[in-house]
């Protein structure tokens, strides 16, 4: 099983290492890093969460084990154009609801920009919801281990690190030292492709459930003694992600520990690392794996001192993340479509040519539905509505398009996401960009992962001048179409 206690400081590096890791005088200050533009912890309604996740539609499912997993978590958009990330429990997993009330306020008193922070919770029936910041560039397990343009590069795997370990130093200086469960799909990445710790971990998965995942070679060995999760054993977790860093692999720990014991240290360097670092510093983040994968938790260093040993093994520090993970910033950075590039534009002419062409493709199912209904009167007026409107808004006739859709939806027998972006379209024309967002919302709210709602959305938001949210949905739109088209 490798070395054990202090034994591994010594077969490893020589009795002269006495395994201990000096205080940074000048640590950064954990209290900077709180955030003010984030908003206070709260609660949400059920049908509030069930109107952002689109019914918590399948097709906005992002955790990684999908409808199956106990927990599933959903991306989502509020009214107020806030993407969050919804965590959804297992229906029998907080059966006291003031329970998981104080637990859920509790996390959602920490702010940090190291953090996905919590902004709220529902606690309605027997559901039990989460709801955090939403992080769009994926989780470290992604760029680690699946990665499909470029493996992550050294600088940006030791900022992973500090990052993860201030995340830590922060929480353990709020009361909050425990955390469940630490490892690579735990951390997730912002707009700028920062790295953050999810805030998802600092509350375990069930009043009584079990913390840590059922595979045994990962686990700290004191929890399988007792089964309680201990500040030291977030430690140890954490080595084991600084062994993923290092290796680009999810290694057990007792084997990296017998191939440090055996100085064989190329064998876990990750090969796409070449080049990259010195051995002074490989050796000296396999130290730091060393010391908190200790057997017993007391050897172990506290977060304090993780961020002390990390600081200075930070490389090319001005470099911004995004850069140092190839990940588009903004518009500008984005290889756009022609659609995606008059979005941007705000150029209304060319993307009403590109949504005539389009036609009604991605009514077809509820196409379907109609013609068992087409007997009626009722529905026989609802689809001339239809057609009128699609008359009008062919010849530019705005009002008249607004008019005959408004007809249409009022009947609501039947949703359609392009009558919405349509008619969302026709309001952007006739300068009334606030109800352009209000029907866009709607149309993905009706198909999630349609990329002409997203555009909408986007160029309404650069009418009313909300510059950043605009951005945000511009690059959303970007990527749900290259997703449709790598599909199609």
């Amino acid at each position: 099983m490798g070395c054990e206690c202090s034994k591994l400081s010594a077969c490893c590096w020589g009795t002269g290492y006495n395994g201990s890791i000096p205080e940074a005088e000048d640590v950064e200050n954990v209290e900077k890093s709180e955030v003010n533009d984030v908003p206070a912890f709260r609660e949400f309604s059920i049908e509030t969460l069930r109107m952002a996740t689109s019914g918590f539609a399948v097709e906005n499912i992002v955790s990684e084990h999908g409808e199956k997993a106990p927990n599933v978590v959903y991306k989502g958009k509020l009214e107020n154009q806030k993407r969050i990330a919804v965590k959804r429990f297992n229906r029998s997993a907080w059966p006291d609801s003031r329970q998981f009330l104080e637990e859920a306020k509790a996390v959602g008193q920490l702010r940090n920009n190291r953090l996905a922070n919590l902004l709220g919770c529902c606690c309605e029936g027997d559901e039990r919801l989460l709801v955090a910041e939403f992080m769009p560039n994926d989780t470290l397990a992604k760029h680690l281990f699946h990665w499909e343009t470029q493996p992550m590069k050294w600088a940006m795997r030791l900022r992973v690190a500090l990052h993860l370990a201030q995340a830590l130093e922060y929480c353990t200086s709020k009361g909050r030292a425990l955390y469940h469960d630490l490892n690579a799909y735990r951390i997730v990445f912002d707009d700028d492709a920062n790295p953050r710790l999810s805030c998802f971990g600092l509350m375990k998965n069930s009043r009584d459930g079990k913390s840590y995942s059922t595979n045994l070679a990962f686990t700290p060995p004191e929890y399988l003694r007792t089964g309680r999760v201990t500040a030291e054993s977030v430690t140890y977790s954490f080595g084991t992600l600084l062994l993923d860093l290092l290796s680009g692999k999810h290694i057990p720990p007792s084997h990296a520990l017998d191939l440090i014991r055996d100085r064989n240290i190329q064998m876990l360097t990750d090969s796409c690392l070449e080049g990259q670092f010195s051995n002074d510093d490989g050796t000296e983040l396999v130290r730091l794996a060393s010391r908190c994968l200790q057997y017993e938790p007391r050897e172990r260093p506290h977060p304090k001192s993780l961020v002390a040993a990390l600081i200075p093994l930070q490389k090319d520090t001005e470099v911004p993340s995004h850069a140092l993970m190839g990940i588009p910033n903004g518009a500008a950075d984005l290889p756009l479509s022609p659609l995606g590039e008059a979005c941007f534009r705000m150029d209304l002419t060319a993307i009403h040519e590109i949504i005539e062409k389009v036609g009604y493709k991605d009514d077809e199912g509820a196409a379907t539905e109609l013609s068992f209904q087409m007997w009626t009167n009722q529905m026989q007026e609802t689809l001339n509505s239809k057609k009128k409107g699609d008359v009008a808004f062919r010849h530019k006739d705005f009002r008249a398009a607004i008019e005959c859709y408004s007809l249409f939806i009022e009947v609501g027998t039947m949703v359609s996401p392009t009558v919405y972006a349509r008619r969302s379209l026709s309001y952007l024309m006739s300068d009334l960009p606030q109800e352009a967002l209000d029907d866009a919302m709607q149309a993905q709210a009706i198909s999630p992962v349609w990329h002409i709602a997203s555009y909408l959305q986007a160029v309404a938001l650069f009418a009313l001048k909300r510059e950043n949210e605009a951005q945000a949905a511009l690059k959303e739109g970007s990527v749900l179409e290259n997703k449709r088209n790598a599909t199609s």
